[in-house]
């Protein structure tokens, strides 16, 4: 995976955590580049998240992800996720997990159509 939309921040974060999020990675000289793209999630269970788009490599945009929630004490979206079956639906849908630092409090099932430029929203939410 070179990017994702799936991954999100803790709304009132997001310019702060995708600011330091892109200067780590210029310290750490990875290849991974955030911003946001002004689209807001509400889950029941969790609150509202910022969603941001990266480039880079997955398991450093992972590994980021969750020092930065770690280092701001804050709710992070880490997407990307796919099931192992290849069925074709008219909605495209991703899975993420919702972490606070290292602890994974939760899962997402996020979804878009296909055909229509869409932006993402929550299909079904869990707790842990």
């Amino acid at each position: 995976m070179k990017d994702s939309e799936t991954f999100g921040i803790e709304s009132g974060y997001g310019s702060k955590v995708i600011e330091w999020l892109n200067e780590e990675a210029k310290k750490q000289n990875v290849k991974f580049e955030a911003r946001l793209y002004g689209h807001t999630i509400t889950t029941q269970n969790f609150g509202s998240f910022e969603m941001f788009s990266w480039v880079g490599d997955v398991q450093v945009a992972r590994k980021l992800v969750v020092k930065a929630a770690k280092r701001f004490k804050i709710k992070v979206i880490e997407g990307g996720y796919k099931t192992k079956e290849r069925i074709f639906h008219k909605k495209k849908s991703d899975y993420a997990m919702v972490r606070r630092g290292e602890k994974v409090i939760g899962h997402l099932e996020l979804e878009a159509s296909r055909f229509v430029n869409e932006k993402w929203q929550i299909k079904e939410e869990e707790r842990k």
